[in-house]
């Protein structure tokens, strides 16, 4: 990313906003909003394989593995604005496990670029399925999303809920039912 025309780019969006960018609380902030901007969509310059990096390991069980409420934050690419919440990811092992550590940082991959919540979510079940070979995976997300409550029908309370469901997950009802109970439990 170009950091100085990023800068200039802000620069002319406040002056357009009808802001005046020499006063005293605005001078730094172009130099703030590109360094933020580089931060959040830093899922550009991430490879997935890269943040996996050899952390599959043998193991001899065939369980199903749940990691719950991973923070999810991400940018709506129809209007800029944040949306936020969590991700449930689970999998059943087929003789190997991605250290825990990596589901989070897959999840944040993905969510560090421009997104819908339907691909975001598609996006972290297929890596996850690829890395591990898992007989199957299911990944549910739940954010709210400002482009809702803020502007157009300023519904505050809306969670949209989306999810993706690979191999046993979706061809087995009881292993799916299992999944979703155990997300839903309040441990």
């Amino acid at each position: 990313m170009n950091m100085e025309r990023v800068e200039e780019l802000i620069q002319e969006l406040l002056v357009e906003i009808g802001e005046d960018p020499s006063r005293e609380g605005l001078q730094k902030t172009p130099h703030r909003v590109a360094e933020a901007w580089k931060f959040l969509t830093s899922g550009y310059q991430s490879k997935p394989t890269d943040i996996v990096n050899g952390a599959v390991f043998e193991s001899e069980s065939n369980n199903m593995i749940i990691s719950r409420d991973i923070e999810v934050y991400s940018l709506c690419e129809h209007h800029l604005l944040p949306f936020f919440g969590r991700c449930h990811i689970g999998y059943i092992a087929d003789k190997k496990v991605l250290g825990l550590s990596k589901l989070a940082r897959i999840v944040d991959c993905y969510a560090r670029r421009l997104q819908i919540q339907e691909r975001l979510t598609a996006q972290i079940a297929q890596e996850i399925m690829e890395a591990t070979q898992a007989e199957g995976v299911g990944v549910v997300v739940e954010c709210r999303h400002l482009c809702t409550m803020m502007r157009g029908v300023e519904k505050q309370n809306s969670i949209m809920t989306t999810s993706s469901i690979l191999g046993s997950f979706l061809g087995d009802a009881i292993t799916r039912t299992e999944f979703l109970k155990l997300i839903a439990r309040n441990v």
